[in-house]
């Protein structure tokens, strides 16, 4: 399993960044590759990608989210293994750090190979600095979900 940790500071007030990165039906106009994000609840999404002409599609869960600070998931059903988390830290009134981390197995030759060149790496710290990009451009929260979702709770799989 590979990890990828990156950070960037954005122009916008914490609840901006937090609320914005909520909206995971969005998540295409920032992330490389990613065809489509389906919410299907407050815990669940369906995600579809399309990385060097591989097509997959599985499904994410939520297992803990704090509103203004952190969002935990992993992967739960298809072709994709990857957990990780994305933390919000406030730097003053209208900047925020947004620190990503993310596990992810490699499948198959091709993603494998991408994966010993550093491919991942690079496009998931691509997508942190695009969502930077897309956040700062006025791209953005419309009244992002403010739940708090816990390890455990009903639903989870945890």
């Amino acid at each position: 399993m590979s990890t990828v940790k990156e950070a960037v500071d954005v122009e916008v007030p914490l609840r901006v960044a937090y609320g914005t990165w909520t909206q995971f039906e969005e998540f295409p106009n920032f992330m490389e590759g990613v065809e489509e994000v389906r919410q299907l609840d407050d815990r669940h999404n369906h995600w579809t990608t399309s990385i060097g002409g591989v097509r997959r599609e599985f499904d994410t869960e939520i297992v803990d989210q704090l509103p203004d600070d952190r969002i935990t998931w992993r992967s739960i059903a298809g072709d994709t293994q990857q957990r990780g988390s994305v933390r919000f830290e406030r730097i003053d009134d209208t900047h925020t750090r947004v620190e990503l981390t993310m596990d992810v197995e490699p499948s198959g030759i091709a993603e494998k190979g991408a994966d010993a060149l550093g491919m991942i790496d690079r496009r998931v710290k691509g997508d942190l600095h695009r969502f930077k990009d897309y956040i700062e451009g006025g791209g953005g929260e419309s009244g992002g979900w403010r739940g708090r979702i816990r390890p455990g709770d009903p639903g989870s799989t945890l």
